[in-house]
């Protein structure tokens, strides 16, 4: 007897010595602090990548193999005229005409090949801060121009996840810019895909770009909305307004009713939809009414394991995040500020009109409505 209770405690504590396949997993995961593997560049494959305006993404594969490459894509500076609102115009300063820029997408360690174009019939000085880049204040250091002159940088994107950028003059100029539309996001993808909450690979079947959009247009004695020649004509009435830290107007991708009616999202029944969401400039928080966030990646970082079934997340200010939802009902979804005033007030929403049968065991109307009996 006294054997076998020796050979059980035995088999017990060799059990408990054994690392579980977490740890297992743990164990050959690479520190962040790691230095990143070198490459020379110069003898890397060079891919041109074709951008397109929001909500949607370029081209590109989820998972890819192989080497590193140089991803190479242009962003062209266009100070615009801008109607974020019936009557309401802005001087709108734009990556490539439209705000949000448009979604850059690369894998962890290729490089990004920026030419960063501001013509001469432009007024101001521009450049662009990548926040998933290292040193050079995000690039912006080395990427400044003034109109008729165009720039290119080069940079690892040694981090996965989906960051901001936007441009960034220096001083009270970078609020002003920012709040003026200039900025988007990338997306860097693990080179082995997206990993659920239990590790396994997971494939989507759409993905939308929704950025979050916060607009300070000064009034007149009237109570009117200010219209200027120029860009720079409106910066000083700009700084007494944002100031006050009250937006004018808060938006999705740009304009009022960007995403809504006519220009509606779509998916069906079945389809996992990657949703990411960046705010340059002030916190958001985001819910998706009748749906979840499956898999959320807090901050948008792709090297955490992603939480899941959250009913709101975060987006702060500066920030992106990335979240995965599985429809599984019929019918027109709004996506929204859960700062129901920013989104019912100003119109910080999104719908997602989804195509499919209804399924009664996840939702009934038992009865219609009738006179109270």
């Amino acid at each position: 007897m006294k054997k076998l209770i020796a050979c059980a405690l035995i088999c017990i504590l060799s059990s408990c010595n054994e690392p579980s396949s977490a740890k297992k997993e743990a164990s050959k995961r690479i520190s962040v602090f790691e230095a990143p593997a070198t490459e020379n560049p110069d003898n890397l494959k060079h891919i041109t990548e074709e951008l397109v305006a929001p909500p949607n993404l370029p081209k590109y594969e989820q998972a890819v193999s192989g080497d590193a490459v140089v991803v190479e894509v242009k962003l062209t500076v266009q100070e615009k005229k801008l109607e974020i609102a019936p009557g309401v115009k802005i001087w709108a300063l734009t990556f490539n005409g439209s705000v949000p820029g448009p979604m850059i997408v690369v894998h962890q360690n290729d490089y990004v090949q920026l030419t960063l174009v501001n013509p001469s019939t432009n007024t101001l000085t521009h450049n662009i801060d990548f926040h998933a880049a290292t040193g050079a204040m995000g690039g912006g250091d080395l990427s400044s121009v003034n109109p008729g002159e165009q720039v290119t940088i080069r940079f690892k994107a040694i981090k996965s996840g989906v960051f901001v950028y936007h441009c960034a003059p220096g001083g009270v100029m970078v609020p002003l810019h920012v709040t003026s539309g200039m900025n988007g996001a990338i997306m860097v993808l693990p080179r082995e895909g997206l990993k659920d909450e239990n590790g396994n690979s997971v494939h989507y079947d759409k993905a939308y770009y929704i950025a979050e959009q916060d607009y300070y247009v000064p009034k007149d004695d009237k109570g009117l909305y200010k219209e200027y020649t120029r860009p720079a004509e409106s910066f000083s009435d700009m700084l007494k307004v944002f100031q006050t830290l009250n937006p004018s107007h808060i938006v999705f991708n740009g304009v009022t009713g960007a995403l809504t009616g006519k220009n509606a999202l779509t998916a069906k029944v079945g389809d996992k939809v990657l949703f990411l969401t960046s705010s340059a400039n002030i916190d958001a928080r985001i819910h998706l009414i009748g749906g979840h966030a499956d898999l959320l990646w807090i901050g948008g970082s792709f090297n955490d394991k992603p939480v899941t079934n959250y009913q709101s997340w975060p987006v702060v200010g500066g920030g992106a995040v990335a979240m995965i939802y599985q429809f599984r009902e019929p019918g027109t979804y709004a996506y929204l500020d859960h700062n129901l005033i920013k989104a019912m007030a100003f119109g910080a929403v999104a719908q997602v009109k989804v195509e499919g049968a209804w399924d009664d065991n996840l939702m009934k109307q038992i009865s219609k409505p009738e006179k109270i009996k």
